[in-house]
């Protein structure tokens, strides 16, 4: 095995480091990083295919992240104990990973190139994403396949006294109010060099609009721009980190050999230079058409009719004809926005297209909502649920739950075409968590609004944007659903064309538009502060001043869609949906717990089956909580008062008879439920009127759990203990029949006569007249005295259990539900 190089270095601000080590672990492949942050480490793995699949026209960049469980010593959940798809959080860190290295690659590249991460171990303190992107760039560095790197990356928390923290851990950035993910390259080989902003997402924490109330700093514009200058920093210092490995790999191992490829080229420049000639006024004219079906389908028929022109002078190069339109097209747009600032709907660079919003679309769910932007249309509907319906998360993270849920469907018909419909694609989950990182901050916190909340955005039209339409939506929704957000949050896409040295920012960009400009940026946050940012460049480097004039643009088309949100529905409604649940929760001490769930969790499911509550009891360690929902809100109240009861239960009176019933059965007698919260023992020796005035062998024999008896309560002992008597004329029960109420009639007549008249008569006597020399002359006497020899002394009247007895046994083992 060969020596292995590593590299490593403090990160500042910090007492952590980061390394990077290579030459050791999987040197079959292109190139191998295994980098670590404290006790987090993760291999970064690359390779190509050596020659270009046929008929390849794009860049086949995949990235995957295998996030093994026992890196956090845990052993996956699944039923097959193994990890299977990837999770959300991984999808994510891939599509971190992807968005700065796939414009890093050299034009015409066609090569297939798989990066692979997998997490090997995992502290619990530090995330492994930010690792993974720094990781995949060291790879590809020593990779010999062309790269335009290194790029670095780096995790920011801003806390509640205004400062930006570099590479927080997980509880760092809970109890900050805004995280931001950023990721750069240099623009030169000096280690001062200046870093240009190649992807950033970013987002509030869960809590951070209480935060602000209690006076924390918000998020505003301002201190967005201040960040991502700020970010350049730890970018650089990864940036260098890197070319230290690169430069001890190439000194222990050699030159890098180079990777052999051929750019495709999708069309030669004598083509171009005839679709321009020929098509260049019908691309323009098709254009200006407003309507997005009215323009392709004009766009289409141009296309049609240039390659129909040029076909026989290009002979068997159709598909170069047609790459040279796109690109034509390409530069017709931008061109037309930075000459005339008319964009490809007739709109100014300022512009957003017509908005509508409503409510209460469909009447049997908690909330529903659409919002439209010109062609983008979205459906969103909200679902409000008992606390145990939020998502279990098996992750390796230190996150064991997902109380809140957006999920977000793009089907085919949206664009108007046909297609795949099933499980959720990789873009469709990460414009979901797009979604639901724009709603966190403004949510209610678990103590204040009990619910799980699910928000689901289902695209019925798409032409520009449909993430920041599903958090218009949502917000909607989640107001008609009554749930009592902080504040409306609406989102708006914004673009940037640079061309010949000018800069011009774009307000609620189409399709088209972001595929033919450089930047996509994507703002969400309520009127005074952002709440989440998405921002990926195809340019070096991004001014200050544009990106504050950008994000100030944002906020302004931000503010219009507020207008309309609200003028829709101006607030959250003051109830829930009369179709969701009604929630109630009851803080209780933990030692009553037990209490509440009963024996084998008799009395919860008892309450659930008489109420028709459900009914859930949880707890910190600390206090218990007990979650009561139903959709009729009696039910709740009634359960509410029962559990109530149960808790500070009512005393039962010397002498007073209860109509009461059999809650549990023990050898030496039966307890009663008297009332809520409150039990008796009838002692085995008191149940003779059951047997027709003879002796008992089993509590089992004449009384069943459930059965309702009317009983006297004869003592209370001073810890509060209970002991009853039975109430009322009992039918004599003749030889050899069991008493009503029996459910074995054959059984125990069969028994019951042997027993009463072998047994007594013959057993009994025997005793008695051999070896029953000293013994208590009844039943009674006995079973008293050899109860007394075992639990000790049972009290005046009758047995009454002592400590450890009874309740306590009842409760043992309480099961959680």
């Amino acid at each position: 095995m060969t020596d292995a190089i590593r590299v490593s270095s403090p990160i500042t601000g910090t007492d952590k480091e980061m390394s990077f080590e290579a030459g050791r672990l999987a040197q079959l492949a292109n190139g191998a990083v295994l980098a670590r942050l404290g006790g987090t480490m993760i291999l970064a793995t690359v390779t190509a295919a050596r020659s270009v699949r046929e008929g390849m026209d794009f860049f086949p960049l995949t990235v995957d992240i295998e996030e093994r469980a026992y890196a956090a010593g845990k052993i996956p959940g699944a039923f097959f104990r193994r990890e299977g798809k990837l999770s959300d959080q991984a999808i994510l860190i891939c599509r971190l990973i992807d968005r700065p290295l796939r414009p890093s690659f050299p034009k015409g590249f066609r090569n297939e190139v798989q990066v692979v991460g997998t997490v090997f171990s995992a502290d619990q303190e530090n995330p492994h994403d930010i690792l993974a992107i720094n990781a995949a760039s060291a790879a590809l560095m020593i990779s010999g396949i062309p790269f335009d790197g290194p790029i670095g990356a780096v995790r920011m928390a801003y806390t509640t006294g205004g400062e930006w923290v570099p590479h927080p851990t997980y509880v760092e950035g809970d109890e900050a109010s805004f995280e931001l993910v950023v990721a750069g390259r240099a623009l030169n080989d000096s280690v001062e060099s200046d870093v240009a902003i190649m992807m950033v997402e970013a987002g509030g924490t869960e809590g951070s609009f209480e935060r602000y109330a209690q006076g924390a700093p918000k998020v505003t514009e301002e201190v967005l721009a201040a960040g991502l200058e700020a970010s350049k920093l730890w970018i650089r210092e990864a940036i260098n980190l890197q070319r230290e490995l690169v430069r001890e790999f190439v000194a222990a191992r050699g030159p890098l050999p180079p990777f052999p490829f051929t750019p495709v080229v999708d069309y030669g420049d004598d083509v171009f230079a005839r679709v321009e000639a020929v098509g260049r006024a019908r691309l323009a004219e098709a254009n200006t058409l407003v309507a997005k079906a009215e323009r392709n389908a004009a766009l289409d028929a141009a296309t049609a009719q240039i390659t129909e022109e040029l076909a026989g002078e290009f002979e068997g190069r159709t598909g170069e004809i047609k790459a040279a339109v796109k690109a034509l097209t390409k530069q017709l747009v931008r061109r037309r926005i930075v000459d005339e600032g008319v964009r490809m709907d007739g709109r100014g660079v300022t512009d957003i297209r017509p908005l509508s919003a409503e409510v209460d679309l469909f009447p049997m769910t908690h909330g529903s909502a659409l919002f439209q932007r010109g062609e983008t249309q979205v459906v969103n509907v909200s679902t409000l649920a008992m606390p145990r319906m939020r998502q279990l998360v098996d992750t390796i993270t230190p996150d064991e739950y997902r109380r809140y849920m957006h999920h977000y469907n793009f089907p085919p018909y949206s664009t108007g075409e046909t297609g795949r419909v099933g499980a959720p694609k990789r873009r469709e989950i990460g414009h979901g968590m797009l979604a639901e990182r724009a709603l966190v901050p403004v949510l209610p916190s678990e103590e204040e609004f009990p619910y799980t909340l699910r928000v689901v955005s289902d695209v019925m039209q798409s032409n520009g944007s449909t993430s920041m339409a599903s958090v218009c939506g949502s917000t909607l929704s989640l107001m008609a659903a009554g749930v009592p957000i902080k504040a409306p949050v609406a989102g708006i896409a914004m673009g940037l064309v640079y061309d010949g040295g000018e800069y011009v920012t774009l307000t609620d960009i189409l399709g088209s538009e972001d595929a033919f400009g450089d930047m996509d940026f994507k703002v969400a946050g309520s009127a005074d502060a952002v709440t989440a940012l998405q921002l990926d460049t195809k340019i070096d480097g991004l001014p200050a001043d544009v990106l504050a004039r950008a994000l100030h643009q944002a906020k302004d088309a931000r503010l219009r869609i507020l207008d309309v949100i609200t003028s829709a529905i101006a607030e959250p409604r003051p109830e829930v949906s009369e179709m969701a649940p009604k929630i109630v929760t009851m803080e209780i001490p933990v030692d009553k717990i037990g209490e509440v769930i009963g024996p084998k969790g008799k009395v919860i499911n008892t309450l659930q089956q008489e109420t028709g509550a459900d009914i859930t009891v949880d707890d910190n360690g600390v206090v218990g909580t007990v979650t009561i929902g139903a959709k009729d809100g009696r039910a709740v109240e009634e359960a509410r008062r029962r559990i109530a009861l149960i808790l500070d239960p009512p005393t039962a009176e010397v002498g007073a008879v209860y109509e009461g019933r059999v809650v549990s059965i023990a050898k030496f007698g039966a307890f009663v439920n008297l009332l809520p919260g409150r039990d008796g023992l009838l002692h085995i020796s008191k149940m003779a009127p059951l047997n027709g005035g003879r002796r008992i062998g089993q509590v089992e024999d004449v009384l069943e759990l459930g059965q309702a008896l009317e009983v006297k309560v004869d003592d209370i002992d001073p810890q509060g203990k209970v002991s009853l008597s039975l109430v009322g004329d009992f039918p004599e029960v003749e030889e050899g029949r069991r008493p009503e109420g029996r459910r074995d009639g054959g059984r125990d007549g069969g028994r019951d006569g042997g027993r009463d008249g072998g047994r007594d008569g013959g057993r009994d006597g025997g005793r008695d007249g051999g070896r029953g020399r000293g013994r208590p002359s009844s039943f009674e006497d006995a079973f008293e005295a050899e109860l007394a020899g075992e639990i000790g002394d049972l009290g005046p009247g009758g047995p009454v259990l002592s400590e450890g007895e009874g309740e306590g046994r009842r409760r043992s083992r309480p099961r959680r539900r």
